[in-house]
């Protein structure tokens, strides 16, 4: 098993207090005992959990029952701030952890995690009324509450660190309060909120609930038999008969591309029709269209047609699909807790950008992302203004990359493509007069290379900033048939939007700039800026399958090849870092 980097402890566990603080209802405070008349009844039991607290204080590991408590300092706080009284010996509580810890599982996490076949284990225990010692007793506290807290913690910011994966993730994290953190804890605990509290920790989003009820029914898919392969062979088109085509349909029918009314009257389960005088393997109309709906779904050309990349993409295992929307899912607790109002979304890996309002998208456009050795990064920013008629200033990235070669085989390549070369003060050099082989990716030539704007620029005619270190921003583009491709990785980074005036409509949210007004300063020629009203946030996400309203889920490519590491860390043992030296 792989180990992974986990969050610092010290915001991952305290992260809990903001949800913990949801939604409670009125209880002790952490000076205030969660189990009152404990002591009077079981000081015996008292003592034997302040023993179990030392030991965790000071062993290196607390085994119990085959597992080990994780988050062995916030076990000892709280039980500290609880005077050392249990909280976990009514069954009826441990009943309810238990069970919420068993439906983590529809979260694409793993309920062994969470000590869930040690607390099976005493739950049994305690139903058969076996007589507990209370060391016994006291173990049970201190796994029931690690569990908790760490569970919580895992549904509420997710089990893997996105900074682990990616050293450009600046999503925020939220402002904790250790000592607000245990108290809230207390109240839970004593108002018996134990599920109230897992479906706080939750994103609250339509996103999250419907990623959930999808990986429910993949794995009711899974455990069904999933769907049949489809053999080679040569491409099917519509109209065509072949042996293929009732497996084909078959598998349309396991994922509701081919719905049952669209099917013929009399086909079995396996795909076959029978009646008088069918054709079984004729590819008729219901079929073609659940293709283009399979297609569109997987992000390929809906053209009805089953050739080599839609055959592969049916052949995909279950078991694989389900490990796509867990994957997204631990994503979607990086990120939905900022997912909120009026906000631009880039799915990159999606090849979307969407404008959302209330939760829903309300406009979307194609976009052209950045290719393998050029990844567009994943990141969050706030965009601020919108210029018309851009000019492009060459990053040294690109101009290293892309243009220097090039200059130094012909100076005038540079006239050809509208760019000119600016040096300190702001005056143009003339390309021919500077010796470019004396420049390369450790010496960097002291101009600016800055192309006029028009319909040539590579910006195209409008770009939409947001302040970042990667040098990224939404754009036109002046190659308009690169969003005809299903895979459109062809940027250097930066993103291209199909219909970027309909977007710099939204994002400016004035009046005074509407589609005729925005044509009649691109006619202009002349560049201008505009400042937004006020900031708009912009997410650039990466999804490799997401849930549609319609019960139905979208799975994309991984471009750039980030989902084996997330599942790898999502699939680890749970392991706390080192202590720093």
């Amino acid at each position: 098993m792989h180990d992974f980097r986990l969050v610092p402890l010290a915001a991952a566990v305290l992260a809990c207090a903001t949800f913990w603080a949801t939604s409670i209802s009125a209880g002790p405070t952490a000076t205030q005992p969660a189990v009152a008349g404990t002591v009077a009844r079981e000081p015996a039991l008292v003592e034997a959990i302040r023993d179990r607290i030392d030991h965790l204080r000071y062993a290196d590991a607390h085994d119990v029952r085959g597992t080990q408590v994780v988050l062995d300092d916030y076990v000892a706080r709280f039980y500290e701030s609880q005077q050392f009284l249990p909280v976990w010996q009514d069954p009826a509580r441990l009943d309810a952890l238990v069970a919420a810890i068993g439906e983590v599982v529809n979260d694409g996490l793993n309920p062994s995690d969470y000590h869930y076949d040690a607390l099976q284990s005493y739950r049994l225990d305690v139903r058969m009324r076996k007589a507990l010692t209370d060391a016994d007793k006291a173990d049970l506290e201190l796994v029931a509450t690690d569990a908790f807290m760490l569970s919580l913690y895992h549904l509420y910011l997710g089990k893997v660190d996105p900074v682990g994966l990616s050293s450009q993730w600046n999503f925020a994290t939220r402002p904790v309060s250790p000592e607000r953190g245990l108290e809230r804890l207390s109240q839970r605990l004593a108002a018996g909120e134990i599920r109230e509290a897992y479906q706080a920790a939750r994103p609250q989003h339509v996103w999250y609930s419907r990623g959930r009820e999808r990986l429910k029914e993949y794995r009711a898919l899974a455990s069904a038999g999933g769907w049949p392969a489809v053999p080679d062979g040569p491409t099917l088109r519509p109209g065509m008969s072949d042996a293929r085509v009732p497996m084909v349909r078959k598998r349309l029918l396991v994922t509701k591309d081919l719905v049952a009314a669209a099917a013929p009257a009399a086909m079995k389960s396996n795909g076959t029709i029978t009646g008088a005088n069918p054709d079984e393997t004729l590819y008729d109309a219901a079929l073609e269209q659940a293709v283009r709906n399979f297609q569109e779904r997987h992000g390929l050309a809906a053209d009805g047609v089953v050739g080599p990349g839609t055959r592969a993409a049916m052949n995909v295992p279950i078991a694989a699909r389900i490990d796509q929307i867990r994957i997204n899912l631990e994503r979607a607790r990086w990120v939905m807790h900022e997912l909120k109002g009026e906000f631009v979304l880039v799915d990159v890996a999606g090849f979307y950008v969407s404008y959302f309002r209330n939760d829903e998208p309300i406009w979307t456009s194609k976009v052209v992302v950045g290719r393998d050795e050029r990844e567009t990064p994943i990141f969050r920013s706030m965009i601020t203004y919108v210029v018309f008629n851009p000019t492009w200033t060459i990053p040294p990235g690109i101009l290293v990359k892309d243009k220097l070669p090039e200059l130094k085989r012909n100076p005038g390549a540079l006239k050809r493509m509208h760019i000119r070369v600016l040096d300190g003060s702001g005056r143009e050099v003339d390309p021919y007069s500077i010796n470019w082989h004396r420049y390369g990716p450790g010496r960097l030539p002291p101009y600016q290379f800055r192309q006029d704007p028009g319909p040539d620029n590579a910006l195209g005619l409008v770009k939409i900033m947001f302040p970042n270190p990667y040098l990224v921003y939404l754009h036109d583009s002046p190659a308009k048939s690169l969003f005809e491709q299903d895979q459109r990785t062809f940027s250097s980074g930066c993103i291209r939007v199909q219909k970027p005036f309909e977007l710099a409509e939204l994002v400016l949210n004035d009046p005074e700039w509407n589609q005729a007004s925005i044509a009649q300063v691109i006619a202009s020629e002349q560049t201008r800026t505009v400042n937004l009203k006020k900031p708009l946030p912009v997410m650039l996400i990466y999804w490799t399958a997401q849930p549609r309203p319609d019960g139905q889920v979208i799975f994309r490519n991984d471009i750039y090849n980030r989902d084996p590491a997330t599942l790898a860390a999502l699939d680890s043992d749970f392991r706390l870092p080192a202590p720093p030296r």
